[in-house]
């Protein structure tokens, strides 16, 4: 369907992320993190090559995501799979058909695991300062001085709210109180470090780090950065060329009047296919090697300025990929490379190739 948006989602570049991210963190387990179906290129076929790579233990946010990978493994592929949201009252029988492990954030989630029958594998989420999720440090101290009966804790774990900033003080201040919240479990396995965090340095790593966004592309500190390559590729055609004499407008509105005769190429793609309209003016395309500023984007069209560039119907216009990183979209649309990629829309022809 040449007329399409098309995205591309490269298994090969996703295999290397996974090896740099495991030469950066050595010694570590590396736990993808594939919740929002893979960060939108598809949970099942990105978690069956990470399993390829060796990955054995991945993250979801959801009950039902951890349901689909289950399903999406398969039989042969025995992985571990946490689920963020932890035990929803009610949800055991499910989360034990899926032998899924459940992350327990809160008192009530620690007791409804209790009363899940034999000892439900779980892992143990203490709040070290994001304030948003995570049993307290008395609530941990609570399970490791004899309340953990009716629990198997696997892991223990916090999350890291400003480690796209190196040199932010809260990154110290919750090292430290992990390290005084481990000491409650010492012998329990420990996690504080997503893709950010791995590149902190071996201090934050423990024995498992989760890296998500820098797996699909996305660099560790919301900038491209040479060590991660993109995975997930967004084309379209062009479909018209024309020129907007000087004085007309363009698109939508009455704030973009062309000061100049401005030529030109109208792009198959919009915000229906899961770019951000706010990109207009200030996101970039890529286009007879090039980088072309995107003048408009609406539902299903886009318009980039071309100049005197040779161009016609059915040449194709890179919107993110290997000249267009995620993160320079990101900063175009004040977002992060999370948001551009899980908006990507299933109307974009999807493929998956190995380079």
């Amino acid at each position: 369907m040449p007329h399409r948006a098309r995205l591309t989602v490269d298994l090969s570049a996703l295999d290397r992320n996974y090896r740099t991210l495991c030469a950066v963190a050595a010694g570590t387990e590396v736990a993808p993190v594939v919740k929002a179906d893979g960060y939108g290129l598809g949970a099942s076929r990105v978690s069956r090559r990470l399993w390829e790579s060796g990955a054995r233990s991945f993250f979801v946010a959801r009950l039902d995501e951890g349901e689909a990978l289950r399903k999406g493994l398969g039989e042969t592929r025995p992985a571990r799979i946490f689920v963020l949201d932890g035990l929803v009252p009610g949800t055991a029988d499910r989360v034990r058909r899926s032998d899924l492990i459940p992350i327990l954030a809160d008192p009530g989630q620690v007791e409804a695991a209790r009363q899940a029958g034999p000892q439900l594998a779980v892992g143990l989420h203490v709040d070290t300062g994001m304030n948003r999720q995570g049993l307290s440090p008395d609530d941990l101290a609570g399970i490791a001085c004899g309340g953990s009966a009716g629990l198997k804790p696997v892991l223990l774990m916090s999350h890291l709210g400003s480690a796209t900033l190196p040199g932010d003080p809260r990154n110290a201040l919750q090292l430290a109180r992990f390290r005084e919240a481990r000491s409650w479990l010492p012998d329990l396995p420990a996690s504080l470090a997503a893709s950010a965090g791995t590149f902190l340095g071996p201090e934050w790593r423990f024995d498992m780090v989760r890296p998500g966004v820098s797996l699909f592309g996305g660099g560790p500190f919301e900038r491209p950065d040479p060590r991660i390559e993109a995975v997930a590729t967004l084309d379209a055609p062009v479909l018209y060329v024309r020129t907007v004499e000087a004085g007309e407008w363009l698109g939508y509105g009455s704030g973009l009047r062309m000061a100049r005769s401005t030529r030109i190429a109208v792009v198959a793609a919009g915000y229906a296919d899961g770019l951000l309209r706010r990109g207009g003016g200030r996101a970039e395309a890529w286009f007879a090697g090039a980088r072309r500023p995107v003048r408009i984007i609406n539902m299903d069209l886009l318009a980039i300025e071309i100049g005197e560039t040779p161009a016609k119907p059915g040449e194709r216009v890179e919107l993110m990929g290997p000249n267009l990183p995620v993160d320079d979209l990101a900063a175009a649309t004040d977002t992060v490379a999370h948001e551009c990629l899980v908006r990507l829309s299933t109307r974009a022809r999807r493929s998956y190739v190995r380079s």
